[in-house]
């Protein structure tokens, strides 16, 4: 089940960020965010319903709720939306794949969980790939303040990504299950977005292109219903250090889909880096006796 749920995970969410930048246009990101989880929050919604599963929490989840619901789907987008702005969706992705290191040291942090060595070696290998693989994106734009200001932002909205996976492993600790949490996170993120889009007068208008709707479609189903549960019940299932690992493998997706549609260009660095992405991945997950087999 672990890996059927990782791989979805890095599938679909491998494939949000090409989305995330279609989104981008005349909708102002913090109502194209909210609209995704509206979206996504009824339909989790109804599909609790359709489970004949409780759809209130206990109170003593709704600290915990309000929390995840502002880091994880309010906070965190806003700076990879605003961020995609700037900086390539591929390098929006490499910065989010810095999201297990994060997590390991919020949960050593914040939860007195132990760093597993393994898991920060391969994650300081995946990253080592990733930069091989988009290391030629960054040439020529050091100095650009654009390019510096997106990927604080990105940075920034990795944090708050970390935040909210400990938040989720908290209530999940409690006999919550993502099911639940996500529903009524989302709702309080959405109806957060929509707060801060009124007060700052933003239109709430939405472009009536193929590529604008499908792309608020695709995120806010596939990329939310279905990623966000995957991935939260990876969280509970394997912990927060483990399941962020995935987020690694995210930018070779998407280097996938900039091949199909944005031309990319594989080299010998692009090969050697997805190399050790794939070497780091088998270094985090598989024990030690299998790992001593491979060598």
């Amino acid at each position: 089940m672990n890996a059927i749920l990782y791989t979805l995970t890095v599938l679909i969410w491998g494939s949000t960020w090409i989305a995330i930048k279609w989104q981008l246009g005349t909708v102002p990101a913090p109502v194209s965010i909210a609209y995704r989880f509206w979206i996504a929050a009824v339909v989790l919604l109804l599909v609790l319903a359709a489970m004949r599963k409780p759809v209130m929490p206990p109170r003593r989840a709704w600290r915990y709720l309000g929390a995840q619901g502002v880091a994880l789907f309010c906070c965190n987008f806003l700076c990879f939306y605003y961020a995609s702005q700037w900086v390539p969706s591929g390098l929006v992705a490499v910065v989010f794949s810095t999201a297990p290191l994060w997590n390991a040291i919020n949960g050593r942090l914040f939860l007195g969980r132990t760093m597993q060595p393994q898991v920060v070696v391969g994650a300081l290998l995946g990253l080592a790939g990733i930069a091989m693989l988009f290391l030629p994106q960054m040439q020529g734009h050091w100095s650009d303040g654009g390019m510096l200001q997106g990927l604080g932002l990105a940075l920034l909205g990795t944090l708050f990504f970390s935040t909210g996976n400990l938040l989720s492993s908290r209530m999940q600790a409690i006999g919550l299950t993502p099911w639940l949490t996500n529903t009524w996170a989302m709702f309080i993120g959405a109806g957060v977005l929509t707060v801060i889009a009124v007060l700052l007068g933003m239109p709430f208008d939405i472009e009536p292109t193929a590529r604008y709707v499908g792309s608020l479609l695709y995120l806010a189903i596939p990329g939310s219903v279905v990623g966000f549960t995957a991935y939260l019940l990876l969280v509970g299932r394997m912990g927060p250090d483990k399941a962020a690992y995935c987020t690694v493998l995210f930018p070779v997706v998407a280097l996938t889909i900039s091949t199909v549609f944005e031309g990319y260009h594989w080299n010998a660095l692009a090969f050697a880096g997805l190399a050790c992405v794939l070497a780091g991945n088998l270094m985090a997950f598989l024990p030690m006796r299998a790992r001593l087999k491979l060598a």
